[in-house]
């Protein structure tokens, strides 16, 4: 594992940690960079027009597409990070 995996996986592990729940928008982000970070590309089909909870995070996880996983590791770090510092 590389160092950049453990970070992330501390990261995923310490927001938990949060005294609040994030907002919405923010937990799409994190959805959406943990997807990106451990899937890549979305591989799943867009979901019924009705369905705005999965839209959200379908089109949430669309917007990271052709984002590197390290790219993607460091920025839900970051933003984990800056979580903490609200």
């Amino acid at each position: 594992m590389s160092p950049l995996d453990e970070l992330f996986e501390n990261a995923k592990k310490h927001v938990m940690e949060l005294n609040k729940k994030p907002s919405n928008e923010q937990m799409l982000e994190l959805y959406a960079l943990n997807k990106q970070a451990t899937i890549g590309d979305i591989n799943a089909e867009k979901p019924a027009m009705f369905d705005f909870v999965a839209a959200a995070k379908y089109n949430a996880w669309n917007a990271k597409k052709g984002m590197v996983k390290e790219e993607a590791q460091q920025k839900y770090i970051d933003f984990v990070s800056s979580l903490f510092n609200d």
